[in-house]
């Protein structure tokens, strides 16, 4: 046989072989999935908790927005009454809040970005936003439940702004 007969036939060979080889691929078995189920203790202790609610207690609020719209903050941004933030005389800018109003057991968070309000017996102003989801546009002032939202891990959180 010369070497050309010999490529034809290897050639035939591996083409017969290819064609007449069953290809089969062994179903992977399924991975086994176990449920674990935290103890009640466990799932609400601080160590599996991200977000921690501190309770500030309660708080006289009132609202403030179309009057102060487009203009500057304290912290420096422009006021929006349609954004779920605050003004209170003492808290770090960025202080994330809690509000509940207690009549309707409606939460909302809150972002402090300005100062006040001015008004003796108050101690926060809500922007026009957050007054409506609380229910409170129509009632003006109200007393509210507060709570400090803290983050795991976060020392004070840092929120940016345009």
């Amino acid at each position: 046989m010369n070497s050309l007969t010999k490529v034809v036939v290897f050639s035939l060979l591996l083409i017969l072989v290819g064609f007449t080889a069953v290809n089969e691929i062994a179903p992977s078995p399924e991975p086994k999935i176990e449920e674990v189920t935290p103890a009640v203790d466990e799932a609400n202790s601080a160590a599996t908790t991200i977000v921690n609610f501190v309770a500030k207690g309660e708080m006289k609020v009132s609202w403030y927005g179309p009057r102060f719209h487009g203009r500057k903050t304290a912290n420096g941004e422009i006021f929006d009454q349609e954004a779920f933030t605050a003004a209170h005389k003492t808290l770090r800018f960025g202080t994330l809040l809690r509000v509940t109003n207690p009549k309707n057991n409606i939460s909302i968070i809150v972002r402090i970005n300005d100062r006040g309000p001015f008004i003796r017996g108050r101690h926060l102003d809500l922007s026009k936003a957050a007054a409506r989801e609380l229910g409170l546009i129509d009632i003006g002032i109200a007393k509210v439940d507060v709570d400090l939202v803290s983050l795991k891990g976060v020392n004070f959180p840092v929120i940016p702004f345009n």
